[in-house]
């Protein structure tokens, strides 16, 4: 069998040798420099098409930020949708360690912070707001009424996370008032259930970190932890390499636990021999299924 941190490393590698694909433009939705969207027009296409909204992964630490996934952006966009990158801050602190990537595989205590709290989550619901007028101005063919939510690891918690706002805990300033008009979310070997990420220490205690440490932790992972923000009512598909060893095929298989115990049926697509970065990156066969199976909800 191969080594686990071989195989690991080169699918790494291979999804951060793509150059970063400029955006055909960016909008900012908000005062800071980190409060921006990319906008990727279709490619190839004269019609209405659906709209992605991709949000980054990289342990919601602040080195890891979209431009490693703009080649994943351009690909989509070739594909023939409209697609939205959205940018979101992320913890800062000590810098990155040597090697590290967006996988945020730093042990615990040697990197960056993982997320601001409220900040990061500020973001990702002002960002989500704004995005159908911002659309409209920046790829006027994208249809708001065919949005899917798509996000790769930590990205994907808050892919999950935006499509659950309308049952957060009453008196969150996040909350809306119904469901967001979403077709549906793909999220990408997300930390979906915090409990299990925890366990696992998953990208080195990244999880408590978000949450503002353990004296917060308890009391925000209710508004926080996409496995206690069930049912949502909204089409969901989590995709997910069986090699992971950055956020283990266990974490999504503990979120689709909670959703089936919810009521809720939740897609799970298991890739075999594949890992965590494959599903962004555009050279892998795994990427192309994360294209079919957005297709299969926005289309």
């Amino acid at each position: 069998m191969p080594d686990p941190a071989a195989r690991d490393a080169a699918e790494e590698a291979s999804a951060l040798s793509h150059p970063a694909v400029d955006p055909d433009s960016t909008a900012p939705y908000g005062p800071h420099p980190d409060q921006v969207v990319d906008f990727h027009a279709p490619r190839g296409r004269h019609d209405r098409v659906p709209l992605v909204v991709v949000l980054h992964g990289g342990a919601w630490r602040a080195p890891y930020d979209r431009r490693h996934v703009s080649p994943f952006a351009d690909f989509l966009a070739r594909r023939g949708f409209a697609v939205a990158s959205v940018e979101y801050r992320r913890g800062g602190g000590l810098p990155a360690p040597r090697g590290a990537g967006p996988g945020g595989t730093g042990g615990r205590g040697t990197g960056p912070v993982a997320g601001r709290w409220p900040e990061t989550f500020d973001d990702v619901a002002a960002a989500l707001d704004a995005l159908p007028a911002l659309a409209a101005e920046h790829v006027p063919r994208a249809d708001p009424r065919r949005t899917v939510v798509t996000g790769h690891s930590a990205g994907g918690h808050l892919a999950l996370w935006a499509a659950a706002r309308h049952v957060l805990p009453a008196g969150s300033p996040w909350r809306l008032p119904g469901p967001p008009e979403l077709r549906g979310v793909v999220a990408l070997a997300p930390i979906a259930h915090f409990a299990r990420a925890v366990e696992l220490d998953v990208c080195g205690g990244a999880v408590t970190q978000l949450l503002g440490g353990d004296a917060h932790a308890k009391e925000r992972t209710a508004a926080a932890d996409p496995a206690l923000l069930l049912p949502t009512s909204i089409a969901t598909t989590v995709v997910q390499g069986r090699e992971d060893t950055v956020v283990p095929l266990s974490v999504a298989e503990a979120y689709a636990d909670a959703a089936e115990r919810a009521g809720e049926p939740v897609g799970l697509t298991v890739l075999d021999d594949v890992g965590h970065f494959p599903l962004i990156d555009p050279a892998a066969d795994a990427c192309a299924v994360v294209a079919e199976e957005i297709a299969q909800l926005a289309w």
